[in-house]
């Protein structure tokens, strides 16, 4: 109902050259480029301009993207009224997307109080990195996106999406058995500035969550070893090979040795976990009936973190 051809602008607004537009939108460089002339042609305007490497947006595509994001929440809206008409179980496509442990901490249980409560329900998970979700949802590929807040993903302000805060969750500090902090009463995070740490690779959520959180406590980590999965960098701290931090919720291999140490003495990192759709389509019954199963899992998860604590 909406001309395509907005959201390959939009794409291009997002990442800043028709070649990242593409690439998101499935479609060749080529098709992308001949798509914003065709566009400018019919409207008679010049939307881009180059800059370098890259194109920048005249004035007019970005009075065009503003209007862009308006039809496009109301068109999700006027699915959501289109369905109220249609009587009976809630039933169709639910997808989600979701980032590493924050997908595993809350979305199965999100899953499975769906599959009970409306069995006609078809539902998927997909697991990727945050911006990536992003990307995923403005491409409608897509409906829920349940990710870890970095500075990679788009600002609460953005009007394309909305977004909600599910729960904060405590980071830990991860360090061998020999480790000299081990049994001690008060722990901070700055304590840890000499170590050597483990952290997953530069560009990923976790690295970014590592870096904020050691600069928040008045140091620049020392990485010694990169690792994306947690079996591997529970393996490298088991030997000694340096400290990590992670999550409360996540659960590591039980059989590398380590020792999870709570830090009692502020600043305590945290991780906000947050849940966000297209904009306009959250009164659609499945995407509401999604967010209603994912607020009550993330309930119940919010006491269990806060039990931890005490």
């Amino acid at each position: 109902m909406i001309d395509r051809r907005l959201r390959v602008l939009q794409a291009i607004a997002r990442h800043g050259t028709v070649t990242a537009a593409a690439e998101v939108c499935r479609m060749t460089t080529s098709a992308a480029s001949h798509q914003m002339q065709a566009l400018a042609r019919e409207l008679g305007v010049t939307l881009l301009e180059p800059d370098g490497r890259r194109v920048r947006l005249t004035p007019a595509a970005r009075t065009l993207l503003v209007h862009g994001e308006t039809l496009a929440a109301q068109w999700e809206r006027a699915r959501a009224e289109l369905d109220a008409h249609r009587h009976g179980e809630v039933g169709g496509a639910l997808r989600f997307c979701g980032f590493s442990t924050a997908a595993a901490a809350v979305v199965p249980q999100t899953l499975d109080r769906l599959r009970r409560s409306h069995p006609a329900l078809r539902l998927q998970l997909r697991e990727t990195e945050p911006a990536r979700a992003f990307e995923l949802l403005a491409a409608d590929e897509t409906d829920v996106v349940v990710v870890v807040a970095t500075a990679s993903i788009p600002p609460v302000t953005d009007p394309a999406f909305e977004q909600w805060t599910l729960y904060d969750e405590p980071l830990d500090l991860l360090v061998g058995p020999e480790h000299p902090l081990v049994g001690r009463g008060e722990v901070a995070l700055n304590d840890l500035a000499g170590d050597r740490w483990i952290c997953s690779n530069p560009g990923r959520a976790y690295h970014q969550l590592v870096t904020l959180a050691c600069a928040g406590a008045g140091f620049a980590p020392d990485i010694a070893h990169f690792a994306d999965e947690w079996d591997t960098g529970a393996a490298l701290v088991s030997y000694g090979f340096g400290v990590a931090l992670v999550p409360r919720l996540a659960d590591l291999p039980a059989r590398h040795e380590t020792r999870r140490l709570r830090i009692g003495i502020p600043p305590v990192p945290l991780r906000r976990v947050i849940a966000a759709v297209r904009a306009g389509s959250q009164h659609q019954p499945v995407v509401s009936a999604g967010l209603d199963a994912l607020r009550e899992s993330c309930a119940a998860l919010s006491n269990l973190i806060q039990s931890s604590d005490e």
